[in-house]
C-alpha cells in the first residue's frame, strides 16, 4: 500500500504529457512506470539471496557479458573483494530458479 501511495501521488505530481502507446492510453496507464514491473515482499533470506542473484547474473543472462565478473558496474565486485562469494561466481553456466520474472 505504502508503495502505491508513494507512486500515485509522485505520478499526479508530473505533468501529463509523455507520449503514450494506444495499449497505455486504452488502460489508463502513465508513459513513467516500466511495465511488468510489481512489488515483492521479500520472503526469508534464501528469498534475499535469489534476487541478489538475479541482479548479478542479469547482465549474463541479457548477453551483455559471459561471466559476471566481467561487469564492472556490479556490487557483486564489493561482495567478492568483501570475501561474500569468489571471484567466479555464477560461472558460464546459467543459474536455473525463480528470480521474480511472471512466466
Amino acid at each position: 500500500m505504502r508503495w502505491r501511495l508513494i507512486k500515485t501521488r509522485f505520478a499526479k505530481a508530473l505533468p501529463a504529457n509523455e507520449r503514450l502507446s494506444a495499449v497505455r492510453a486504452a488502460r489508463n496507464e502513465r508513459g513513467i512506470w516500466q511495465r511488468r514491473f510489481w512489488e515483492h515482499l521479500i520472503r526469508d533470506e534464501n528469498d534475499y539471496a535469489r534476487h541478489f542473484e538475479y541482479c548479478y547474473y542479469n547482465p549474463v543472462k541479457h548477453g551483455h557479458v559471459s561471466k559476471v565478473c566481467d561487469w564492472p558496474y556490479s556490487s557483486f565486485h564489493r561482495d567478492v573483494r568483501a570475501g561474500l562469494l569468489p571471484e567466479d561466481w555464477g560461472g558460464d553456466a546459467k543459474i536455473e530458479g525463480e528470480f521474480g520474472e511472471r512466466s
